[in-house]
């Protein structure tokens, strides 16, 4: 049973507008440098080694040592479900205002730390489950068998892990669930070998190419515009 006093000092650690700024700049998945979040958090370096060290403590971010450089990414996939969950509850799409095309960009096609989120995600999840590959049901998920070997026919493969197979996660955007878990984060990654989606400079928006137009349409049933 996590104790309250544990609660709040979770809450306390996202609570400050700096923190909450790194916390979402590392939502995509990829690990960071302590110059970079502290450009991104609009703090000096020596302010965001302190945040940095007050994340870290919370349990919210890993740092990891590379050669001579320092990086930092999110803790855990459930670090990042409860910030996206926390977006959902705050009907914000990120700390930062919410404007501009980059916020279009963000609600059509973005990742949740290491798979698809956005309307792209939630037209995909609901062409699996029309289909019959994907159950959706409150807070649980299940491939079915027909899944499965549409899935591997993708090339979409599942290793082994300790993480759930698969999972529902409240996108913030649509308020309707996209695919978490070994799946999810498979999905994404074989949609970036396959050139559907590439990543945006700057931001954890994802770029639809024409040949993921082509493959969404001819795989999903899914009718959404490049870019």
């Amino acid at each position: 049973m996590v104790s309250t006093a544990a609660l709040a000092g979770t809450a306390a650690a996202i609570g400050d507008p700096a923190r909450a700024n790194m916390l979402a700049a590392l939502m995509d998945g990829r690990a960071l440098t302590a110059t970079e979040l502290a450009r991104i958090a609009g703090v000096a370096p020596q302010t965001a080694s302190g945040h940095l060290a007050r994340l870290a403590d919370a349990g919210l971010i890993l740092p990891e040592k590379q050669g001579r450089h320092r990086y930092h990414r999110l803790a855990s996939p459930a670090v990042a479900t409860m910030l996206e969950g926390l977006m959902a509850l705050a009907g914000t799409p990120r700390p930062a205002p919410a404007t501009g095309p980059r916020d279009v960009a963000l609600r059509q096609a973005r990742t949740c730390y290491d798979h698809l989120a956005g309307r792209l995600a939630v037209a995909i999840a609901d062409s699996l489950v029309a289909r019959g590959h994907l159950l959706l049901e409150g807070d649980g998920a299940e491939v079915t068998a027909s899944g499965t070997e549409f899935l591997h026919g993708l090339g979409v493969e599942a290793k082994p892990s300790r993480r759930l197979l698969c999972r529902p996660c409240l996108d913030w955007s649509e308020r309707r669930p996209h695919l978490a878990g070994i799946i999810g984060a498979a999905l994404c990654a074989r949609c970036m070998d396959m050139g559907w989606v590439r990543r945006r400079e700057g931001t954890r928006a994802l770029l639809i190419t024409p040949a993921g137009e082509q493959g969404f349409r001819a795989r999903f049933g899914v009718e959404l515009r490049p870019g």
